[in-house]
């Protein structure tokens, strides 16, 4: 256990670290989420809140934050049609346009709840794909930002977050995953893909141990 606190403590280096978030939209998140029972899942695991405190603590510590999202144009142009999760996208999108991911719109804006920092965050979108590291550049920008671990968090366990997960470590980064920072449906299959596949190629703990790496040292206040 000592060995593997160590190695969490290495790799969680604020000067090599970088906060990667996915998903994490009004549109995939918020009251007129494309899929409902996600979004239910992330509330009940109070996901916002989890991630908020982790970006909060990155800031602060001078961690680089990079928010990944999804958009897609109303026409589709550009988008991939080659999947049941693309088409179920489309057209409950279609029937709810409020929940459309359409670049611009509220449903396409990080969720307040988290929101970025102009100054400091990157966001990076995409128009295709599974996930983050589809032809994104986002493995150039984070090398870039002088990162080579990736503190993951944001949905789903289903695809995205597991698509980013592989991205990253194919790409030759290490991973961290708190598991109390990500969701998936149902909340038990997320709980068994971390443990049982996750785990395998990622350093599973939670957003206290990340926040507790990425904070300030209490200082010993002087004596008399």
């Amino acid at each position: 256990m000592a060995d593997a606190r160590e190695r969490l403590e290495r790799l969680l280096d604020p000067a090599r670290s970088a906060l990667v978030t996915c998903e994490c939209q009004n549109g995939v998140l918020g009251e007129q989420a494309v899929f409902p029972d996600l979004a239910a899942a992330a509330e009940k695991a109070e996901l916002v809140g989890q991630v908020r405190s982790l970006v909060a603590a990155a800031r602060a510590a001078g961690v680089p934050v990079v928010h990944c999202t999804a958009v897609r144009r109303p026409d589709g142009l550009g988008a991939n049609a080659n999947a049941r999760l693309f088409a179920a996208a489309a057209r409950i999108a279609a029937a709810h346009p409020g929940a459309a991911l359409t670049p611009g719109s509220a449903a396409a804006e990080l969720h307040p709840g988290i929101g970025a920092d102009p100054a400091r965050d990157l966001v990076v979108p995409r128009l295709h794909g599974l996930g983050p590291f589809q032809d994104t550049g986002l493995a150039s920008v984070l090398r870039n930002l002088g990162a080579s671990t990736l503190v993951c968090v944001g949905v789903s366990v289903n695809v995205a977050l597991l698509e980013l997960a592989f991205g990253a470590v194919d790409a030759g980064f290490q991973v961290v995953l708190p598991r109390d920072a990500v969701a998936g449906t149902p909340p038990e299959y997320a709980e068994a893909v971390l443990t049982h596949t996750l785990a395998l190629v990622a350093s599973v703990t939670d957003s206290a141990a990340v926040v507790g790496r990425w904070s300030p040292e209490p200082r010993t206040p002087p004596r008399g």
